[in-house]
C-alpha cells in the first residue's frame, strides 16, 4: 500500500523545492501546486499533490509517528 506524507516546503527551485519530512530533507516535484516556503503540502511519489493547513499536516505527522512507535 502506498500512503501520502505530510511535508513543509523549506525553500523552492522552479517547479522542484526541497520539503521537510520530520528531519528528512527530499527533492519534491511541485508543479501540481501553488506551494510557497513554510506551507505543508502531501506528497506522493515525489510529487506534491495539495497544499495542506498546518494543522491537518501535523495531525498526520503525530499519527504517522503514533503508527511508528507502535511497530506498524
Amino acid at each position: 500500500m502506498c500512503i501520502a506524507m505530510p511535508g513543509k516546503v523549506i525553500s523552492l527551485d522552479g517547479g522542484k523545492g526541497k520539503v521537510d519530512f520530520s528531519g528528512n530533507i527530499v527533492d519534491v516535484n511541485l508543479q501540481l501546486v501553488n506551494a510557497k516556503a513554510g506551507d505543508y503540502v502531501l506528497v506522493h511519489a515525489g510529487c506534491a499533490l495539495e497544499v495542506m493547513e498546518k494543522s491537518k499536516a501535523e495531525e498526520l505527522m503525530d499519527l504517522f509517528r503514533e503508527l511508528e512507535e507502535i511497530g506498524i
